[in-house]
């Protein structure tokens, strides 16, 4: 899906959420500016949050409420690996909240086959985003 505008990043933040039931995982990876937070702002907002969400780089989670639960935002970056991430509670995350939002966590793919992967890209101005399985297979967003 191309972003062209903000307008398309939270067309897909809409989408995404349909995809994504209760206790959903999604998996963001991309590099520096290509839009994590910004889609995790427009996911909060579809799920009409009044939050005012910001990168939690550095205190690794930050949680927002909405009418249909948390929406809980993780920055893995500095994390060494997914072992880390679980020892954070992700399980316990994952019974309680609406949506899990892990940017740069694709080592929990192999943890989380249920996971929705969502890889952002960017290129120059230009920017996109491919939906993906854990495994790596890409997904329609209209299924």
């Amino acid at each position: 899906m191309d972003l062209r505008t903000l307008e398309d990043t939270r067309e897909l933040a809409r989408r995404l959420l349909a995809r994504a039931p209760a206790g959903s995982l999604v998996v963001l990876t991309g590099p520096l500016g290509a839009g994590k937070t910004t889609l995790t702002r427009f996911l909060a907002e579809a799920l009409r949050s009044e939050a005012d969400v910001t990168s939690p780089s550095y205190t690794l989670v930050h949680e927002y409420p909405t009418p249909e639960g948390a929406l809980v935002h993780v920055d893995a970056y500095r994390l060494p690996d997914a072992a880390a991430l679980e020892q954070l509670g992700l399980e316990e995350i994952l019974e309680r909240a609406r949506l899990v939002v892990v940017e740069w966590g694709g080592a929990l793919l192999r943890l989380h086959p249920e996971a929705l992967w969502l890889e952002l890209e960017r290129r120059g101005e230009a920017r996109s985003a491919t939906l993906r399985d854990a495994s790596g297979a890409v997904l329609a967003w209209d299924a």
